[in-house]
């Protein structure tokens, strides 16, 4: 992961921006001055507004494109200002004001980019009880055939477009498989526009993804897998062990105990790094709980124990070795305890491949076309 600030969640966004295609010398030009910065709560507002004027200047500069006529290119700045406003939109507090009308940004410049580039991606709407998951669906459909797709969940902090525009669901679909990114509950617009909370019972948002795509004419719904990373590392083995019509799984990043890793980050210290600089504001939001107590009797469900042997399914699971995040060894557990799995595969990367950071962020696509490629196998489509 490159650092080029002092602090690690800065750094942790800074590749996130990268992988997803921002432009370095941008980057450079906007946060130059903050590289320095050691305290990465105190200046998060200064970070926020680096990245959001960045962002500003390069849809303003997209949008005289797309008056001139010129389409492809205003796409790409739409693209890259898309980006920078995932990045600033992440930092500060949520409730800070300016970062909520960023977000607003962010969802504009992202659909802008998805009309002038022309690329096949499409809003929906899953119905979740009273309310629905926003989600991206890109299919793969060739419309003689149906094609299988993966419900693609997010983790703790992040949203539906980043995951869109890390590559991975067009690797998927050049593999003959179609991607659900779903907003769901405690993340993105299922949150900001919503009010709709994260909870352990990842099961209950991801069957009601399947029912969703089984009324779709372009998914084969016998062939429909669960795949999320980070936090999802809890979330998408825990709806494979609870969804029997889920076919296969991915874990982008293993997740086996996040009620202990939320406790150490709670008490301090290096042992678990914070991936955003107000983490307990943010999971106070998140699991929309008053206190910090609270969140820790809601984090302690968020445990694999006792889950993994209800899977049936096929099952992949991708960790960085040098993960600051959640440790090694919780992938090396969740792999061990899938005893009932007709097919297992534990993927650990190195410091010396890279990809060996929280998810692989810094070289994301050495995982991405791993899991693809696993996938693809899976359903047999390459």
């Amino acid at each position: 992961m490159f650092n080029y600030f002092d602090v690690y969640s800065w750094n942790l966004a800074l590749s996130m921006a990268l992988d997803a295609g921002a432009n370095m010398d941008e980057v450079d030009r906007a946060c130059r001055h903050l590289r320095s910065v050691q305290d990465d709560q105190a200046h998060a507002t200064d970070f926020f507004h680096a990245w959001a004027r960045a962002a500003a200047r390069l849809a303003e500069s997209a949008a005289a494109d797309e008056q001139a006529g010129h389409r492809l290119s205003a796409a790409e700045k739409y693209r890259r200002a898309c980006v920078m406003y995932i990045t600033a939109e992440r930092i500060p507090p949520h409730d800070y004001p300016p970062r909520l009308a960023a977000y607003d940004e962010l969802l504009r410049t992202f659909a802008k980019y998805i009309e002038c580039s022309g690329r096949p991606c499409e809003k929906v709407s899953v119905p979740f009880g009273n309310s629905f998951l926003p989600a991206l669906m890109v299919s793969a459909s060739t419309g003689a055939e149906r094609a299988p797709c993966m419900v693609h969940f997010n983790g703790l902090d992040g949203v539906k477009e980043y995951l869109y525009l890390c590559g991975l669901p067009a690797a998927l679909a050049q593999r003959g498989v179609s991607t659900l990114i779903v907003d769901n509950p405690g993340v993105g617009e299922a949150l900001r526009k919503n009010g709709l909370r994260n909870s352990p019972d990842a099961e209950v948002p991801a069957g009601a993804c399947i029912d969703y795509l089984e009324s779709r004419a372009d998914v084969d719904a016998n062939r429909i897998g669960m795949m999320a990373l980070s936090l999802g590392g809890y979330h998408a083995p825990r709806a494979a062990a609870f969804e029997s019509r889920f076919a296969c799984c991915v874990a982008w990043g293993a997740n086996y105990d996040w009620g202990k890793r939320f406790r150490l980050r709670v008490a301090g210290g290096s042992a678990a790094q914070k991936s955003v600089p107000h983490y307990i504001e943010h999971v106070k939001w998140v699991l929309g709980q008053p206190t910090v107590d609270d969140c820790v009797r809601v984090a302690d469900g968020f445990t694999l124990e006792g889950v993994l042997e209800r899977i049936r399914v096929p099952i992949y699971i991708t960790h960085g070795e040098d993960d600051r995040q959640i440790p090694v060894a919780d992938a090396k557990r969740t792999f061990e305890e899938c005893s009932n799995a007709p097919r297992r595969t534990l993927r650990i990367y190195s410091a010396d491949e890279g990809g060996e950071q929280h998810c692989s962020i810094g070289n994301m696509s050495l995982a991405s076309n791993d899991m693809a490629d696993w996938i693809a196998d899976v359903f047999k489509t390459a």
